[in-house]
């Protein structure tokens, strides 16, 4: 049967995670959520905070997407400060472990002086080296103390979707001196039958010049095995290529990897015991 590719609706996408949410192993059900953290000097003025993502708390996991303190107040311990609130929100919220991501010229050393470890590295096309880190909250470690901890004079407190915005701004403000800022193109696309029936959906972007994220997959049950899959993945890496992305980036578990080792992908690290009793890679393709 022929397909066409169409664009996704914003009902198809919330249709895709929903079923793949079925698809995961799951070891608790919980809402998905999103929290912002904000600590304000004695004046009132935000000077660190972060985003967390706790949309995987089905894994029991917790990722740390964005975390920042002005270049005026580091080293005074108010980054630890933060790292542990969300800890702490994690640990009440049932998850396991916390996840992030850093690069080389960021705040590696900091996040491993509290327990966190590397479980994947990829060169980037900028030439700097990414890592991810993760902390098993389940699991008994030194509790890092910062020397200079005046900080914490300083409070922590839920913060606002404005709040979130300076923060980002903040940190794309330090990365740019390290990293140039890319145009990104999303790719929300399905295959439709000849009767405009969905058959398969991708969501994946491309950030031009640095590499491309296949953020979710999936393809109907009756249709697998028919290579739905493996076109959706090649008109990303295509529209990657176009866009001069050297690579093609995505995640997945112990329960679908070997469909992307057999499309070309390789693993840049493993995520063991995530969720529980399974385990999550990290994958790569240069294209």
């Amino acid at each position: 049967m022929e397909y066409r590719i169409e664009d996704l609706t914003k009902e198809e996408a919330v249709y895709i995670g929903e079923k793949i949410n079925e698809i995961v192993p799951r070891e608790v059900d919980a809402e998905e959520e999103e929290f912002v953290l904000k600590v304000e000097n004695d004046t009132g003025e935000i000077v660190g905070g972060c985003v967390a993502q706790a949309y995987e708390y089905h894994w029991s996991r917790m990722f740390l997407t964005d975390l920042w303190v002005d270049e005026h107040y580091r080293h005074h311990g108010i980054g630890s400060m933060v790292l542990r609130e969300v800890e702490r929100i994690a640990k009440e919220k049932g998850c396991r472990v916390v996840t992030l991501g850093t690069a080389s010229y960021m705040a590696r050393p900091f996040y491993e002086k509290h327990g966190y470890t590397v479980f994947t590295t990829l060169q980037m096309a900028n030439g700097y080296l990414s890592y991810s880190l993760v902390k098993y909250l389940d699991r008994d470690g030194p509790d890092y103390v910062p020397t200079d901890n005046s900080g914490a004079r300083f409070r922590v407190s839920i913060g606002s979707e404005d709040d979130a915005e300076l923060i980002l701004q903040g940190l794309s403000a330090y990365s740019e001196a390290y990293e140039q800022k890319n145009e990104s193109v999303d790719f929300d696309k399905k295959l439709v039958d000849k009767d405009g029936n969905f058959a398969a959906g991708v969501i994946a972007n491309v950030e031009k010049g640095a590499d491309g994220f296949v953020d979710a997959l999936f393809v109907e049950e009756p249709l697998r095995h028919q290579g739905l899959g493996t076109r959706l993945l090649q008109e990303v890496e295509a529209l990657a290529k176009a866009n001069g992305a050297p690579m093609v980036l995505t995640s997945a578990g112990d329960w679908n990897v070997e469909f992307f080792r057999k499309n070309g992908y390789l693993p840049r690290g493993e995520l063991k015991d995530v969720p529980k009793g399974h385990n999550c890679y990290e994958l790569y393709k240069m294209i």
